[in-house]
């Protein structure tokens, strides 16, 4: 399991034109389902997640966790961080989990951060979508549930 993880200060995904989560400050997850991944996965992946300190504390040194500020979360499911591109120019995604268990995954995590997480707003599962959001840094972290 992936998930690019943007700080934000607001952040929003519509489908369609109409919006179906939007947060304030907090992350912005991208999250992509590898074939075999499990709710271990999704365990470590959220809870290394809500738990990082990426927000600045009152030295401007992150320190601060999203459930330290009382941040929001928008989780955002996203197969093409499983994409492979080093053969050719189109890329394969053999190695993204199939629709049916990369939702029961998603949801799986959605569910086991609202455990945690006040908001926690999503997209809409295999919608083509558009997301709006203004990094705060820019701050990027990519984390790989396989790479511990």
């Amino acid at each position: 399991m992936i998930a690019v993880v943007q700080r934000v200060d607001s952040s929003g995904v519509s489908v369609d034109g109409h919006t179906v989560g939007e947060i304030g400050k907090g992350v912005v997850v991208f999250l992509g389902v590898a074939e075999g991944d499990g709710e271990k996965d999704a365990d470590y992946l959220s809870d290394k997640i809500i738990n990082l300190r990426i927000f600045e504390d009152s030295n401007e040194k992150m320190n601060l966790s999203l459930l330290d500020i009382s941040g929001e979360m928008l989780v955002v499911s996203q197969f093409t961080l499983l994409a492979n591109c080093r053969k050719g120019r189109r890329p394969s995604f053999v190695d993204a989990a199939g629709p049916e268990q990369a939702s029961e995954l998603y949801e799986y995590f959605i569910g086991r951060a609202r455990r945690h997480v006040e908001k926690v707003a999503t997209g809409q599962f295999q919608a083509m979508m558009k997301i709006d959001l203004v990094n705060n840094g820019p701050v990027t972290m990519i984390l790989n549930s396989t790479k511990r």
